[in-house]
């Protein structure tokens, strides 16, 4: 069966303030409970803000780091979900399932991509 990523991302300056509420923890507690008990999650977890991100280059000859927030970037990775699903349908359908319990204070996308296999 294939793996699947789910990146998450959103636009931190529009998401609420306070980050998610007690209802919406609440609801992907339950669809995460779900998901683990039908077998797909392998893991998922948000991620801290992008000001406290770094980012490491490389140039063909050194590396640099550079600390965040980086130049204004309207989307960000805010999360992720790394699945286990018979086909691209079933990773597509926990993907709209979990976008779905997001109130209307949410601005937020998945890019949904299958993990090359070596």
């Amino acid at each position: 069966m294939p793996r699947y990523l789910s990146l998450v991302r959103i636009d931190e300056s529009t998401a609420p303030a306070g980050g998610p509420s007690a209802e919406l923890m609440q609801r992907m507690g339950e669809l995460i409970e779900e998901m683990t008990k039908a077998g797909v999650l392998l893991d998922t977890s948000g991620l801290t803000p992008a000001e406290q991100a770094v980012r490491v280059s490389w140039d063909g000859e050194r590396t640099s780091v550079t600390d965040g927030p980086f130049t204004e970037s309207k989307e960000v990775v805010g999360g992720y979900a790394f699945m286990h699903c018979k086909d691209r349908a079933e990773a597509l359908e926990w993907t709209r399932r979990f976008l779905s319990i997001h109130g209307p204070e949410w601005t937020i996308a998945c890019e949904l991509r299958e993990i090359v296999e070596y």
